[in-house]
């Protein structure tokens, strides 16, 4: 193996922006910004989100950022701030040099992840099951 993952993960970091939960949290609820959550939808299910963050299982990504795919997601087309984040910033920071490699300008992930958003005591929202009835 030439490179693995960590290797990967080191240099993506080296070329991205990473915020600490502080400075994401600072950029939370601004209309000029939209979090993205990168994890899979068991994952939403069973720990919750940051509120309001639009849900790209990472497998997606590169398809749904990219305008001449047949699944393109137009919010990723938007003049947006995107913060990126996975469980424990390893899939964001990957995820965040693709899109960046991809010509999304001002994108970034959030060091730690949502395990670290969560231990900093920040807000959450739970997330229903495919299937279930809402309030």
């Amino acid at each position: 193996m030439k490179r693995g993952y960590r290797q990967l993960i080191d240099e993506a970091e080296a070329r991205i922006e990473t915020l600490s939960t502080e400075a994401a949290s600072a950029l939370h609820g601004r209309g000029d910004v939209i979090f993205v959550d990168l994890r899979d939808r068991r994952e939403l299910e069973r720990e919750g989100r940051i509120p309001g963050a639009f849900n790209c299982p990472r497998g997606m990504l590169e398809f749904w950022i990219d305008p001449e795919s047949p699944y393109h997601k137009p919010v990723f087309a938007e003049p947006k701030t995107f913060v990126f984040y996975c469980a424990s910033g390893w899939r964001s920071a990957l995820a965040t040099l693709a899109a960046q490699e991809m010509g999304l300008d001002a994108v970034c992930h959030v060091s730690g992840g949502f395990t670290a958003w969560k231990e900093a005591g920040l807000p959450t929202e739970a997330v229903e099951r495919k299937g279930q009835a809402g309030p």
